[in-house]
């Protein structure tokens, strides 16, 4: 018998038996006649010139009784297949095991093929993705998983990761490793959006003497419609804390979601929102964050639970800004900590480009 090695994209002959042996992807070339059963270790390619050039059948296909008439149709009288052996597994089988460790909530996968999952979005939310694991996994070799990047917001339909075992046959125990680093978490989930009603206090003696338009209020209105929430309650206050406090309270009362308070942040004598937002008894997580721009953001929870923002004025003006990093993590329920904030610094400075590609640049994405 004929053997031959395998390797992602063709066939390749190596005179050293030992090396056939350490890659594990012996072979064994037979008649087509013969080959019922056997998986099939290469693609098998049709031609019709000016119809056609693609593969009828797939490397890992199995063959059937009603597939020999088309192979011998197609030029093939001897087939390379996988000669099995007990310790090893078929890419595809493998590739199974890397999607069941991926898998969580609200995503499914792709049909396998040649060794590839796709994991696709099934709601809108955030990707988490559990980065400690997919650094173990990934460096165990024969393997990989690639991915988009996590605590950003995917799509219902979008693509998430996709999963693939390098070599066509794989160590069962390599696997069993993958398994095992994984644990019982999936290394993705998606959190779907939790809050759809906000409320805005809009600060500042001259919006609220009208001296000028309010024209901070339409920005946040259009940021928050990108996730379907509704604004339900808008106020608009003077330089007052107290003023400021009592809006946000009756906010509050009116059982929002959030709390967005927008202008006041700075450290002027006139800006009192830090202040106001402090006197309702929030718990203030971070007034500042290693964002540009967006470094005069606050964030705080009210009863540990409902979000009270503060949000600069660069919001106003800059295309992108801390608050299209932070909101939907705080829509999809995430309670985020001092940490979080301070893990967005590398990453966190926006080159204002000429146009803006947001979120597919590096804003925010320093991990």
């Amino acid at each position: 018998m004929e053997r031959r090695h395998f390797f992602q994209g063709g066939l390749r002959s190596f005179c050293a038996e030992n090396e056939t042996k350490e890659r594990g992807l012996d072979m064994k070339l037979i008649k087509t006649e013969d080959a019922v059963g056997q998986v099939l270790c290469h693609d098998i390619t049709q031609i019709i010139k000016g119809v056609t050039k693609d593969a009828v059948f797939r490397k890992g296909h199995v063959v059937t009784p009603e597939d020999i008439p088309v192979l011998l149709s197609v030029g093939k009288e001897h087939l390379y297949i996988w000669e099995k052996d007990e310790t090893m597994m078929h890419e595809n089988d493998a590739a199974e095991v890397l999607y069941e460790i991926c898998r969580g909530e609200h995503m499914y996968g792709s049909e396998v093929k040649e060794g590839k999952i796709e994991l696709i979005a099934e709601a809108d939310g955030v990707l988490k993705i559990d980065r400690e694991k997919l650094r173990k996994i990934n460096s165990l070799g024969q393997m990989m998983i690639a991915s988009r990047h996590g605590d950003f917001p995917v799509k219902k339909g979008d693509k998430i990761a996709g999963t693939r075992v390098i070599p066509l046959v794989i160590e069962k125990e390599k696997m069993e490793a993958a398994k095992r680093a994984a644990g019982t978490e999936p290394i993705f989930q998606i959190l779907p959006y939790r809050y759809r009603k906000a409320g805005v206090v809009t600060t500042g003696s001259e919006v609220y003497k009208k001296r000028i338009p309010d024209s901070f209020t339409p920005v946040i209105k259009e940021k928050l419609a990108e996730y379907g929430v509704e604004l339900a309650e808008h106020a608009v206050c003077d330089d007052d804390p107290a003023q400021i406090t009592a809006a946000i309270r009756d906010m509050l009362e009116k059982k929002t979601d959030l709390v967005i308070c927008t202008g006041g942040m700075s450290v002027d004598p006139d800006d009192r929102t830090p202040l106001a937002i402090k006197n309702t008894g929030a718990r203030v997580v971070s007034y500042g964050a290693p964002v540009l721009p967006g470094a005069m953001f606050l964030l705080s929870y009210y009863k540990e639970k409902v979000p009270v923002l503060g949000l600069p004025g660069c919001v106003m003006y800059a295309k992108r800004t801390i608050f299209d990093l932070v909101l939907p993590r705080i829509l999809a329920g995430e309670i985020l900590t001092e940490k979080d904030l301070a893990a967005l610094g590398e990453g966190g400075l926006c080159l204002s480009c000429p146009v803006c590609t947001f979120p597919n640049c590096g804003f925010g994405k320093g991990v």
